[in-house]
């Protein structure tokens, strides 16, 4: 029955024509209902949870259908993490927080997740001490769906990047907490400068000078690369492959070696080019075993940047795909590119694009020695980690991971070892012939 009461009173009409015209106002009214139920916001799930820890820093990333809202709150005496996720029922991927702390984690002790009030779930990570947090959100990419990712630091270091400096990924704005931000600040201020490297004592500046080379060991942490058919992780082979490197040229009295990554650790492309030109290093050498589109691909390749573009549809494949490692480890901040956009127009860069086309010939000449090259030539791309404008640099593909054949190689230690001493004559011959210049400035 419907209630007329204070209502106008209707216009009469035929009994028929006073069933449709009811009929036609139900209906309307469930259409209406229909669309906004049709049109309204689904509730967020927690579909993976993931903890990586490192000996700078502890990375937690709750991986979600939809965005995440959250709050978050530090609190002391004891030290702890407080993040509310509204609108976000407890299930068993958040309950499984718990269980994916090691004992060894630097920052973290504890951490759990309980519901704590309906909607609402609460996560409280207890620390081992007292630590300087970074919590956001970032959106899709890859084969990853939306991410709350937590970030703990000690207070005397420095983040992965600067989220108070419009912090965004392909012009996608991160999401910070706004509790957080004040103690954020606050630990900004408080934190002490990280101390500069020592100076290097030389006696002569000349030729015969220390030599620094940075070997970056691609991806790390969240990101593990390409996937071979076996499992076999391309993080975990370029890591295996960046250490025997760097005790063979060790070696050398007058070589230098710094690591972008030492450990299982998500670095950001522009962080590996950073601490690059913060050693003053003289050659930079990333290591790759990727993947391509069809499993039958196989044999290594060098690369060097290209300020114009790939020089194959195959070195552009792949260096659209590199470049994509932040958007599915972490973060990429979206600024003007602080290197390329300056230096293009410096002959420096193509100068140094010259010198790195030398120790990628020098290289891959060498790998030919021991796989099938699956390009005869250097080829040129736009990998972002080959973009310092004053350090050569190379991205070595060792082989491809995607091949079952090259990926049983990759795995085997011995190859590995083999893999490290044919760069390492690269980088040799490339020296005997282009000896690094005086610098009247020292590292």
């Amino acid at each position: 029955m419907f209630d007329h009461t204070d209502k106008p009173t209707p216009p009469t009409v035929k009994p028929d024509s006073g069933r449709r015209e009811l009929l036609k106002a139900a209906a309307a009214s469930l259409l209406l209902s229909v669309s906004k139920v049709g049109f309204a916001a689904a509730a967020p799930t927690v579909i993976a949870v993931r903890v990586w820890p490192s000996t700078d820093y502890t990375r937690v990333t709750l991986e979600s259908s939809e965005p995440l809202t959250f709050k978050t709150l530090q609190v002391k005496n004891p030290d702890r993490l407080v993040v509310d996720l509204e609108g976000v029922e407890l299930n068993k991927a958040l309950e499984s927080l718990a269980g994916k702390v090691d004992a060894d984690d630097p920052f973290i002790s504890q951490l759990r997740a309980g519901r704590n009030k309906p909607g609402t779930v609460r996560l409280v990570l207890d620390l081992k001490a007292e630590a300087r947090p970074q919590v956001f959100s970032i959106p899709p990419a890859g084969d990853y769906k939306h991410r709350l990712v937590i970030d703990l630091y000690s207070p005397n270091s420095a983040p992965l990047f600067n989220l108070d400096q419009s912090a965004s990924i392909d012009g996608t704005d991160l999401k910070k907490s706004d509790t957080l931000a004040h103690s954020d600040d606050t630990a900004a201020k408080a934190a002490k400068p990280k101390e500069e490297e020592p100076a290097v004592t030389r006696k002569k500046l000349d030729v015969e000078r220390l030599i620094t080379i940075v070997i970056d060991p691609g991806h790390g942490g969240e990101d593990p690369g390409a996937i071979g058919a076996n499992g076999s992780r391309e993080k975990d082979v370029t890591l295996s492959v960046g250490r025997k490197l760097k005790q063979v040229l060790e070696k050398q009295p007058n070589v230098r070696v710094v690591m972008t990554r030492d450990e299982d650790v998500f670095i950001p492309l522009a962080g590996r080019v950073s601490k690059a030109r913060k050693a003053n290093a003289d050659l930079f050498v990333s290591i790759h075993a990727d993947a391509f589109i069809k499993p039958d691909a196989r044999g290594s390749s060098v690369f060097a940047l290209s300020d114009k573009g790939a020089s194959s549809t195959a070195a552009k494949w792949l260096a659209n795909k590199e470049n994509q490692a932040d958007l599915i480890g972490g973060v990429r901040i979206n600024v003007k590119d602080p290197y390329l956009a300056h230096t293009l127009l410096d002959l420096t860069q193509t100068a140094t694009i010259s010198d790195s086309l030398k120790l990628g010939k020098a290289v891959l000449s060498e790998l030919g020695g021991i796989n099938k090259l699956h390009n005869s030539a250097v080829e040129q791309a736009g990998f972002a980690v080959l973009k310092a404008p004053d350090i050569p640099s190379i991205l070595v593909e060792t082989a491809f991971i995607s091949n079952p054949e090259e990926e049983k190689r990759l795995v085997d230690e011995a190859y590995q070892a083999k893999l490290a001493s044919a760069i390492h004559n690269g980088i040799k011959r490339y020296f005997a012939k282009n000896p690094p210049l005086a610098r009247t400035k020292l590292a």
